[in-house]
């Protein structure tokens, strides 16, 4: 296996993770095709979710693979995802709540940064998501019984 498709594996795995713990369903698609990676339900609706890992601090956005005549770019489509992850291989992990379908690469802020706290209980019982307000595509996970 090439050392790009297991950092793909490595995204998708930790995103996963990710959301679970953030108390999300996650879906697989049952095909590579599919422009996204994962579906998670949020809010009662269906997110396709376009995975990303990157060590550099542009994340490129276009899909670069290789077939028998050489090496194919494709861009985004328009509303091909609904959200983007971005793993970085220090554990930081980015959640972008758009489709970046113009842009050929995107530098991830603060603000889109996924803060999971550790889960103490392997029940998660006493756990609470909370969502801040001024960020509104960061979220943080916190054990009840650390707020008193």
């Amino acid at each position: 296996m090439r050392t790009t498709q297991r950092k793909g594996d490595i995204a998708v795995a930790q995103a996963i993770a990710t959301f679970t713990k953030l108390g999300y369903d996650v879906a697989l698609p049952l095909t590579e095709s599919a422009a996204y990676d994962l579906v998670v339900e949020a809010d009662k609706k269906m997110q396709r979710v376009q995975v990303r890992y990157s060590s550099e601090k542009n994340v490129e956005l276009r899909r670069i693979h290789s077939n028998s005549q050489g090496y194919v770019i494709k861009k985004t489509k328009k509303n091909a995802y609904d959200w983007l992850y971005i793993f970085k291989p220090e554990g930081t992990e980015y959640l972008i709540k758009e489709c970046l379908d113009s842009r050929r690469s995107v530098r991830p802020k603060e603000i889109h940064r996924i803060v999971v706290s550790k889960i103490e209980d392997s029940h998660m019982q006493g756990m609470k998501k909370d969502v801040r307000s001024n960020a509104p595509n960061l979220a943080l996970i916190t054990d009840e019984s650390s707020q008193n």
